[in-house]
């Protein structure tokens, strides 16, 4: 069954994990353009994708306006909370949502949702936790690669989304 909702983590699985400073202590972030195929696929599947991140980084804001990705949750410290909080608004469950994360602080959602996933370069602990692991790393097309996998397993052409 497609998920009704994807939710994803941003620093470790959109981005490689690093925090990359200038001289004047600019904060940069890198990001992999496979990874907004993925958030393509998904709208044409009236899929919404919810970024949810620990970090409260204007960056990742900016991110998520390109995509056109309208959920977009900075600061988060209770990611499965916001997660309980998105079923009562969008009358779902959790067992409804797929969500892909690379550390402890996703780690109580991974388990609460209906697929879980994490980037290959994620601790052993939190691997052995989720559905699925990418062979992608971190900022490296992850995220689009979990999301190949959802459709894959239900049977959705990529072709046909595309054309």
């Amino acid at each position: 069954m497609l998920p009704k909702l994807v939710i994803t983590d941003i620093d470790g699985v959109w981005t490689d994990g690093g925090m990359y400073y200038t001289a004047n202590g600019d904060v940069m972030k890198r990001f992999c353009v496979k990874d907004g195929w993925g958030v393509i696929f998904l709208r044409r599947l009236n899929i919404p994708v919810v970024i949810m991140t620990g970090e409260n980084s204007s960056i990742v804001q900016r991110r998520a306006e390109k995509l056109q990705i309208e959920r977009c949750y900075l600061g988060v410290k209770d990611k499965l909370a916001v997660a309980q909080q998105l079923c009562t608004e969008l009358n779902i469950t959790l067992a409804d949502m797929a969500a892909i994360g690379d550390d402890l602080n996703d780690l109580r959602l991974l388990r609460a949702v209906g697929f879980s996933a994490s980037p290959c370069n994620t601790p052993e602990y939190i691997k052995k936790e989720v559905d699925y692991v990418t062979t992608a790393c971190g900022g490296q097309g992850a995220f689009r690669e979990f999301v190949e996998k959802i459709l894959e397993e239900n049977g959705v052409s990529l072709l046909e989304l595309v054309e």
